[in-house]
């Protein structure tokens, strides 16, 4: 079914290369699965979806009514509005540090945290969680868990000498996960955290907190 889906979504954009990331990035995704595995999302926030391929393969497969994609990049949010054409979508440039978190039943926040200071983390789950979505994903990187997280660290270094995307966006610095929970089970939210890693090495967890 993945890749079936891949293909839909990636269908949907513009121009070889970007059909290709898209197409690979979904079949290749551990969080793919996991998030189509969740039960109906209703109405989905993801923020920081870039070209917002997987907040359209959840519309796509059924498991979202409507997405709207929030994303400071605003070469990546024209492409996902031109690949939404015709569906239930909205996508539009955000500083997720100061953007305000509009009515939905779902929030995702994959690969997100990560890329922003600690203290703009915490600020953001607390303004998620006072907004009151049912339902918020995150998928993020675990700095405590041993050799993965040691490679993930040397992986990400060789990505910022190389350029690469995540090198442009400024911060690197994950939280564990018990410090992103805290805050979420603070506001009532039961958070739960299973491996996102899925046949990589990288310590990718995925954090499901849902109101109690």
């Amino acid at each position: 079914m993945t890749a079936a889906l891949a293909h839909q979504v990636a269908a949907r954009f513009e121009g070889r290369s970007t059909r290709g990331f898209v197409a690979g990035k979904l079949r290749g995704d551990p969080v793919v699965p996991a998030l189509l595995a969740l039960p109906l999302l209703g109405g989905v926030l993801d923020l920081g979806c870039g070209r917002g391929q997987l907040a359209l393969a959840l519309l796509l497969a059924g498991r979202a009514g409507r997405v709207t994609g929030f994303d400071l990049d605003a070469g990546k949010i024209d492409r996902a509005q031109a690949a939404a054409q015709g569906l239930p979508a909205r996508f539009a440039v955000a500083d997720l540090a100061a953007a305000e978190i509009p009515p939905c039943d779902t929030v995702l926040l994959i690969d997100v945290l990560l890329q922003m200071p600690h203290d703009a983390q915490r600020a953001l789950l607390g303004r998620i969680a006072a907004a009151g979505p049912a339902r918020i994903v995150i998928r993020t990187f675990d700095p405590d868990c041993g050799w993965r997280s040691a490679f993930g660290f040397a992986m990400e270094h060789l990505r910022r000498m190389l350029g690469g995307d995540l090198g442009r966006r400024g911060a690197f610095a994950p939280l564990p996960p018990r410090d992103l929970a805290q805050p979420l089970e603070a506001a009532g939210y039961r958070v739960t955290t299973a491996p996102c890693w899925a046949g990589t090495p990288l310590p990718n967890v995925l954090m499901l907190a849902q109101r109690s």
